[in-house]
Parts: C-alpha cells; structure tokens; sequence
C-alpha cells in the first residue's frame, strides 16, 4: 500500500466546533456499529466527548485553539487520516479561524473526503467505498 491508499479500515478524524458538539455526539452514536469498524481520532474535548458518551476507542489530538487542528493536517500529510468529518460552525467566528482553513486547504490538497454536515457525513459513510480500497489522486 502507497500513501495515497485509503485502506477498507479507514481512519477518521472527528471534529467539531462548540457549537456543533451535539450534533456530532448525535451522528456519532447513531452511526456507531459502523464508525467501531473503523480507527477514530479527533480534537480535544470533541474526542473526549465522544469516548465518554458512546465508549467508542477515539485517539485524542490537543484541542483546535491549542494546536489540534494542525496536529490533524499533519496526520492527513503522513498518510495517517484518510476522512474527516468536521461539524464547523458557520455562524461563528473561531479565534483560531487560520488553522481550520489550512486543515481545510490540507484535506482538500491530500484528495481525502471530507464532510462538514449530517447529510454529507451520512452519504460518505453509506457509500460503498467505505467498504472497500480506494487509491486518492497522488500530488
């Protein structure tokens, strides 16, 4: 396997900003049986969150304002993210605004899949190539 392999196990990257917690807790456990198939990771308090409420094994990164954000777009460069979904908040603004837009700018230059809301996180996982291998577009 290359880099740009996205393996039939994938590895999640699940973040979200205060305001859209619940509603990633909520996709979250609705999707569980399915997301257990699969390596999650996630910022701060989100992944917290998330081991605390459905006991799900969730690899933990700093908080965004202190460093998560960076810490997944450097995941994403090495190969070791190959989704992410992250519930932003559109109506706020962040105090670390610049790193959420270069994790964005990462994901988008590393071709992996990203979802920012329920409908699209819902379709992506439901997606029969989350079953199975797929090679991303290379650099």
């Amino acid at each position: 396997m290359k880099i740009n392999d996205i393996r039939k196990q994938k590895h999640i990257a699940l973040i979200a900003h205060d305001n859209k917690k619940s509603d990633l807790l909520s996709w979250v456990k609705k999707n569980s049986a399915i997301l257990s198939r699969h390596f999650l990771c996630g910022t701060g308090t989100t992944a917290k969150m998330i081991v605390d409420e459905t006991y799900l094994p969730v690899r933990m990164y700093e908080s965004g304002p202190l460093g998560g954000d960076q810490q997944i777009g450097a995941s994403i460069v090495e190969g070791k993210i190959d989704f992410m979904i992250f519930f932003w908040d559109p109506l706020s603004s962040q105090p670390h605004d610049p790193d959420v837009k270069a994790l964005l700018r990462i994901a988008v230059l590393y071709d992996i899949p990203v979802a920012m809301n329920v409908s699209t996180a819902d379709f992506l996982l439901k997606s029969k190539l989350m079953e199975e291998e797929y090679i991303r577009n290379e650099l």
